[in-house]
């Protein structure tokens, strides 16, 4: 299948969601979440259609997406490590945590491997003080995590 045809029927999957919507109005932020679960990030041309489709500004579009941290309009990695920075897990110990993982993949927090399997991130709160410092990749969360256990947590991903 031809990269052309992959991204016709992305296109087709998000435009049947929007359309099965029982209300379109008030679902930016719904149907962002979708396109980018189904794209993996937003560029501008996934951004246009779904201002489109709902009708609304493409500056609106634009302005919702570069708000909110969730949303990348960069190409994210296969796995994306991320670090929690809030107050509890930073005290103990995850600067140096993010540090190891960022020597380890050798990138910086925002950067995404030449071969696109990781991006680094970081988070202000996971809602897990009581296992700080935390370290999730993708849905699986990971606690008490110690540069020791960087590499054996980055290995499972290899």
């Amino acid at each position: 299948m031809c990269k052309n045809q992959l991204a016709d029927e992305k296109f087709k999957e998000l435009e049947e969601f929007i359309n099965n919507l029982p209300d379109k109005q008030g679902a930016l932020i719904e149907v962002l979440h979708k396109a980018q679960g189904i794209f993996g990030y937003l560029p501008n041309e996934v951004q246009l259609f779904v201002g489109e489709k709902l009708d609304v500004p493409a500056s609106k579009v634009y302005g919702v997406v570069s708000f909110y941290s969730y949303f990348t309009m960069k190409p994210r990695g296969e796995y994306v490590v991320n670090v929690c920075l809030g107050t509890a897990c930073f005290v103990r110990g995850a600067a140096k945590v993010l540090e190891k993982i960022e020597k380890k993949l050798n990138i910086k927090v925002g950067e995404t491997t030449p071969d696109g399997k990781f991006t680094i991130d970081v988070l202000r709160c996971v809602g897990a003080c009581g296992l700080a410092p935390v370290v999730t990749v993708n849905n699986k969360v990971y606690g008490h995590v110690t540069e020791e256990d960087v590499e054996k947590i980055l290995s499972e991903y290899n």
